[in-house]
């Protein structure tokens, strides 16, 4: 590997990783700055289209890994990262009770049972 390209990607950690700590305040803001409920517009549409994204990941997923195509490691990658927040946010915006026990549920049986294939699928090195 090139110096030039070694550079390029120490650059660009190095970026990517000042991206991420300059979030760490305005996580502050929005834990202790948002309301704790908000009426939300076109509600079903969002649930409808982050599970759909889902979908096609797992699809896509599942075809190139059938096919022995190392784009399946993307394609995992991603479904895994939708499928983790789908869990985590189905559970923090349920109302309690039967809501909130159906999202653990859901969260339990389907959709951590799955990132978790889909990350171990991201990681496998190709052989």
């Amino acid at each position: 590997m090139s110096l030039r390209l070694l550079r390029h990607r120490r650059t660009l950690g190095l970026g990517l990783t000042a991206c991420g700590v300059a979030l760490l305040p305005w996580l502050y803001c929005l834990a202790t700055g948002l309301p704790d409920t908000y009426p939300a517009v076109r509600w079903p549409l969002a649930w409808a289209g982050l599970d759909a994204l889902e979908a096609a990941g797992l699809i896509t997923t599942g075809l190139f890994t059938a096919r022995h195509d190392e784009r399946r490691r993307v394609a995992a990658a991603a479904t895994a990262a939708l499928l983790f927040a789908d869990a985590w946010f189905d559970t923090v915006t349920a109302a309690p009770g039967a809501d909130f026990t159906s999202a653990l549920v859901m969260a339990a049986a389907l959709e951590l049972p799955l990132a978790t294939v889909c990350a171990a699928l991201a990681l496998r090195t190709p052989k």
